[in-house]
């Protein structure tokens, strides 16, 4: 089959004739229709976590074949993290950081970006028919920015800055937008800036930015970038939170000073909930497709992953069908 791989070193290439999996037992075997590619795949692809194997987390597919014969021919979307079920975490309900669990893609496990894959059957959510294959493949990203009010209560009256105007940066200041806080959502780029705008939620350039220093309750760094850090500290007011979404393949050095001083509270943030996401997508709450930049066939997927590590790029699909 097709798959596009990478070895952990600093590129990804397209076979042909990668083995097809075999399902355990439990999983699904899933055809993607439309998979996205995300910052995450360009760093396992540039030597990030080791990582070796098929790439690709963000899909929308169909299930070939699986132990509930309910689920055969279904849409779904899968939550990416795949625990052992039976450890003290997995029993407690913190599966996402089971220390023997697989994740889509990104560790111990192929991804989607092939012709088929798989996954358990119970990380798998059937998308709603209001959806459309183009919302959905946004599940995942959307998922972990809703994460982030899951971990942080925020509110009318609190002043909250997002950090970056990348694909997660703009969910994520859609998101947080929805709790009625006072936000800033704060980027580099002012026609990225615009898909925020358009929305009636205040933006601004970082450069911008000075005379805010030690202003925010809640700052969220969701720049991809290791400087993203340093501006979130600037920013936070003493005793403020920091929530950090950005991981890097070369991450900055830390200076605590002023996380000590200003006694800061830094809260790293990762998987969300996808029922939250899917629920956001059918109700209309974000507006996700003005952040499509562009559709690869996937026999064209190195072209894709090359398009997608372009500064003015935001997301590049890839279609299988």
């Amino acid at each position: 089959m097709r798959a596009l791989c990478c070895d952990g070193a600093d590129s990804a290439r397209l076979e042909r004739g990668y083995p097809e999996p075999s399902p355990a037992a439990g999983e699904a075997v899933i055809r993607p229709s439309l998979a996205g590619i995300c910052n995450t795949d360009l760093e396992l692809a540039n030597g990030y976590m080791g990582f070796s194997g098929v790439l690709g987390h963000e899909f929308v597919g169909i299930v070939e074949s699986c132990g509930d014969s309910g689920l055969v021919g279904a849409r779904v979307v899968g939550e990416i993290n795949c625990p052992c079920g039976s450890c003290s975490l997995c029993l407690s309900g913190k599966g996402n950081h089971c220390p023997q669990r697989t994740v889509l893609g990104i560790m111990g496990r192929d991804g989607v970006f092939a012709d088929i894959f798989t996954l358990p059957v119970g990380n798998l959510l059937v998308v709603p028919d209001k959806i459309t294959d183009t919302q959905a493949v946004f599940t995942e990203p959307l998922a972990a920015a809703f994460e982030i009010i899951n971990q942080v209560r925020i509110g009318p009256g609190d002043k909250v800055a997002t950090l970056g105007d990348g694909k997660l940066g703009l969910l994520v200041g859609q998101v947080i937008s929805l709790t009625g806080c006072d936000l800033v959502a704060v980027g580099r780029h002012p026609e990225k800036l615009e898909i925020l705008a358009q929305r009636g939620i205040t933006t601004a350039l970082d450069r911008d930015m000075v005379s805010m220093r030690s202003s925010f309750d809640v700052v969220v760094d969701a720049t991809g970038s290791a400087k993203g850090f340093a501006l979130a500290v600037e920013l936070a007011r003493p005793c403020g939170t920091i929530v950090l979404k950005t991981t890097t393949a070369n991450p900055a050095g830390l200076d605590s000073n002023r996380i000590v001083i200003d006694e800061l509270t830094v809260i790293g943030s990762r998987c969300g909930p996808f029922d939250k996401a899917l629920d956001a997508l059918e109700n209309r709450l974000v507006d996700v497709e003005p952040m499509v930049s562009e559709i690869f066939h996937f026999d064209y997927g190195v072209e894709a992953m090359k398009r997608a590590s372009e500064g003015a790029t935001l997301k590049v699909l890839m279609d299988f069908n």
